[in-house]
């Protein structure tokens, strides 16, 4: 049997040879396998090191590569699609949703840059529950913080703000 020293731990002849196995890699919840891998495993720290010998390691690697790109580019499609439905302009959209710059939805769209986690829930709530684009239009003017700011600091409200001027 093949073996040799692991070189995440040390362990002398803890590395055993495997091949024809199927690993998975996953990004975000979403997953693809790659099979016929074949490598070396260590039996003491599980560390896995793929055979130089074969094409393990590249498949695994364009699989991953893939995969991030397939995710990108339906991320992209399905925030083009919500944005559509919502009658929003790429502009509008940073503008009321993300406060990014003025491009950032153009480059989502076109899987260039991943959202933020908390802009795609937002966004999949929304096209869920479409109806609450009212709401993000009435809070997105700001009124209610101005009053929240009043009522908080009242004797702010009619201070003269005239700076260098006394």
């Amino acid at each position: 049997m093949k073996t040799q020293q692991c070189a995440s731990c040390g362990s002398h002849e803890a590395m055993h040879h495997f091949s024809g196995r199927t690993f998975t890699v996953d990004y975000k919840q979403v997953a693809r396998q790659v099979h016929d891998i074949c490598g070396w495993e260590c039996r003491i720290c599980g560390e896995i090191e793929f055979d130089h010998d074969t094409d393990s390691a590249e498949r695994y690697s364009k699989a991953s590569d893939q995969l991030l790109e397939d995710y990108a580019l339906a991320i992209g499609a399905e925030i083009k699609r919500i944005r559509r439905k919502l009658h929003l302009t790429q502009k509008d959209a940073v503008k009321l949703l993300s406060g990014g710059g003025h491009n950032a939805f153009s480059r989502y769209e076109r899987g260039e840059v991943a959202p933020a986690q908390s802009l795609f829930v937002l966004m999949r709530l929304l096209d869920h529950h479409p109806h609450l684009m009212a709401e993000v239009h009435a809070l997105s003017d700001g009124a209610d913080l101005q009053q929240l700011l009043s009522s908080r600091h009242p004797e702010r409200d009619t201070e003269d703000l005239t700076y260098g001027q006394k």
